[in-house]
C-alpha cells in the first residue's frame, strides 16, 4: 500500500473537495503518469472531468506506447495544474494543483462513450455533437 507522505506547507494544501473539483474541471489539460516493466511514463492528455460520476475521462489514438502501458499495468497517478502566473518582485510561481491516483478502465460501450466525450469536449466546442460523432469511432476512451 502506497502511504502519501504529509505536505510539508501546510497552509498551502488544497484540503476543501470543491475547490479540487473546481480545478479538475476547469484546467484544459492534465499529466498522468504510469509505469511498465519498471519504466515511468509521463503524458500530458486532454480531459473531462464528470462532476457527476467523480471521475476523469481522456481519449486518445487506439494503439501506441500509452495503451500498451495501460493494458499491462492500469495504475495511474495525475495531476491537475492551475498556472497562476509568475509573481514579480518574488522569483516565485504561482499555481495551485490537484493530484490523484486511480485506474484507468477503457470504455467499449458506444452510450458510455459518447457520454465521456461530450464530458470532455462540452466546455471547448460550440458543437460538441459533431466532434463526438467524429471521435467515437475512431478513439479509445
Amino acid at each position: 500500500m502506497y502511504l502519501l507522505r504529509e505536505i510539508r506547507r501546510k497552509e498551502k494544501a488544497i484540503t476543501d473537495r470543491n475547490e479540487m473539483i473546481e480545478i479538475l474541471a476547469s484546467v484544459q489539460y492534465i499529466t498522468l503518469a504510469m509505469c511498465s516493466n519498471n519504466e515511468p511514463y509521463l503524458v500530458t492528455l486532454s480531459h473531462g472531468y464528470d462532476r457527476e460520476r467523480h471521475c476523469i475521462y481522456f481519449h486518445c489514438a487506439k494503439e501506441g506506447k500509452k495503451i500498451d502501458i495501460l493494458n499491462s499495468n492500469n495504475a495511474v497517478w495525475g495531476q491537475a495544474l492551475l498556472d497562476k502566473g509568475y509573481v514579480q518582485g518574488d522569483c516565485d510561481h504561482s499555481f495551485a494543483t490537484v493530484q490523484f491516483k486511480g485506474k484507468v478502465t477503457f470504455i467499449d460501450d458506444l452510450v458510455e462513450k459518447k457520454h465521456a466525450l461530450r464530458v470532455m469536449i462540452e466546455c471547448l466546442e460550440d458543437n460538441p455533437s459533431e466532434v463526438i460523432a467524429a471521435k467515437v469511432k475512431d478513439s479509445a476512451v
